[in-house]
């Protein structure tokens, strides 16, 4: 088992070979498997939020994502085998879904986000076949003609891109609608980075733990809360539960 206890979280600690692996026998489930990331965003939204909570903690799989994790999880004594952020690994796992002659949605951001992915990552990657998208803004009536039309298409990889908690709490509302989807990987702001409308950090700074950073200081008004402020309530989040382990 790959689970482990992150304070009052079940997290996966894998790397990517180990992930795609499991992918593997995920195309061969009879029912469709979640993908989630967690940040140090995300774990403080877990200790506000007990439905996000609880649903990441029923995830298939969650996988740590940024330095805070790193650092939480050197702290309970353990460690992680690699930063598993969804910037990096979902490229990686629609190349696998490419190999694989698989079919892939996008479903989030803004209006014309998902197409501009589409078009760009597909140049990226030979043989991708995204068979559909649509932005992450619509009504009940239009959701479920979204649902519709994914399973019409065969679809068997779901990128979806709402932001944290939406992404995951929508996922665990409609997972059990898909009649085709094998795997559903909630991402973010992955869109929008395939869009190629947020730049990455250097690759220096990626390497050392410090993209929050230079998000942030492209981002100050939109970020400071999450990284500025969120972190040292991380930190105190971390050090009130290990104190109750």
């Amino acid at each position: 088992m790959s689970k482990i206890d992150f304070y009052n979280v079940k997290m996966d600690i894998l790397n990517t070979e180990e992930t795609l692996n499991l992918f593997e026998g995920f195309l061969e489930s009879d029912t469709p498997k979640s993908v989630f990331f967690i940040n140090a965003h995300c774990f403080n939204i877990a200790q506000k939020n007990d439905e996000y909570r609880k649903v990441i903690n029923e995830a298939d799989l969650l996988l740590n994502d940024g330095i805070g994790i790193k650092m939480g999880t050197a702290m309970l004594g353990k460690k992680v085998k690699e930063n598993m952020n969804g910037t990096d690994f979902i490229p990686v796992a629609l190349g696998f879904a490419a190999e694989k002659n698989k079919n892939v949605y996008f479903l989030g951001a803004g209006k014309g986000v998902a197409e501009t992915a589409k078009e760009k990552i597909e140049k990226k990657i030979e043989n991708l076949k995204i068979v559909g998208v649509h932005d992450g803004y619509f009504d009940n009536a239009e959701e479920s003609k979204i649902i519709d039309e994914i399973n019409s298409k065969k679809v068997d990889m779901l990128i979806v891109g709402m932001g944290v908690p939406k992404q995951e709490l929508w996922v665990a509302k409609n997972i059990g609608r898909f009649e085709t989807v094998k795997i559903c990987i909630a991402g973010g702001a992955i869109l929008d980075f395939m869009a190629e409308r947020f730049k990455r950090a250097p690759v220096f700074m990626q390497k050392a733990g410090l993209e929050w950073l230079f998000r942030l200081s492209n981002e100050p008004k939109r970020l400071f809360k999450r990284y500025a402020a969120g972190i040292p309530v991380f930190f105190y989040y971390a050090a009130k539960l290990k104190g109750k382990s």
